[in-house]
């Protein structure tokens, strides 16, 4: 009887650690697809883009440009959704005299091809070269949001930006999983672990966080180990009484930005 329910049990958590494996970009990733006529709308002037990859993917992304910008900021986004909704951003930089440029990851938006995590730092990559050519390097701002903090974090250890904004980080996707996943085998069978911790020991241009204290997605406790781990790096900004999604509810926010864009460069 014993063995028999050994053996459930050793049935279910092997059907488990499968269905991780195999279906967890359905958990990680929520997309929203767009036909390739989908003509995006803003009231500020850009320009939409397309690049056709090597391997037969394309990545889609919208460039917004102001007159005599200060240089150009890389959002890098969030998980879910498209550019389609994530371009409202935009206006933030804009604002402060920045131009920015948008990317969907493949699968998003009209952007296709299969994701991977290597292909979403290669893509990423390929962005910032790109920008790279119109813009001096020192003048490229790399902005990551939630799940594109880690991806921005690896860019900026790969390259010269000007500087590196992570808004509600993570300490590494594998830590985040890890806490919800702790009886998993998370070493062998994640495919995403995206080490933002180990990207900033490369990283040589100034970083700001910024988070909220009432995150559950990313806690905010994730932000001060990273903050722990290279004081000297980061500049740390808590935004009391936020959480994941909503940080722009908050007029600290916006201070916090105007303050990075405006004054910290010139210091």
């Amino acid at each position: 009887m014993m063995v028999n329910i050994l053996i459930i049990i050793a049935s279910i958590y092997i059907g488990i650690c499968i269905i991780i494996y195999f279906f967890q970009h359905l958990f990680f990733f929520r997309p929203e697809l767009l036909p390739s006529s989908f003509k995006f709308n803003y009231t500020f002037p850009f320009e939409e883009l397309k690049f056709d990859m090597e391997d037969g993917g394309t990545i889609n992304g919208i460039h917004f440009k102001v007159p005599s910008s200060r240089g150009v900021v890389f959002y890098l986004k969030g998980n879910s959704r498209s550019i389609k909704g994530w371009g409202k951003f935009a206006k933030d930089f804009l604002s402060n005299g920045y131009d920015l440029l948008m990317i969907d990851y493949r699968g998003f938006g009209k952007s296709t091809g299969k994701r991977t995590q290597t292909k979403l730092f290669n893509d990423a990559q390929y962005m910032y070269k790109w920008l790279s050519k119109q813009y001096p390097e020192d003048k490229i701002i790399l902005y990551g949001r939630s799940l594109g903090s880690g991806i921005a974090a690896r860019i900026a250890s790969w390259n010269n930006a000007g500087m590196l904004i992570l808004d509600s980080p993570y300490f590494s996707f594998y830590h985040n999983v890890k806490r919800f996943l702790f009886f998993i085998p998370l070493k062998f069978i994640l495919r995403y672990d995206i080490r933002t911790d180990v990207y900033l020991k490369k990283t040589e241009c100034p970083i700001y966080i910024i988070h909220g204290d009432k995150d559950q997605l990313f806690p905010i406790k994730q932000s001060k180990k990273l903050k722990d781990l290279y004081p000297d790096k980061i500049s740390y900004t808590v935004i009391k009484g936020a959480h994941h999604n909503d940080l722009q509810d908050y007029p600290e926010y916006f201070e916090t930005i105007y303050d990075i864009l405006y004054i910290k460069p010139k210091e």
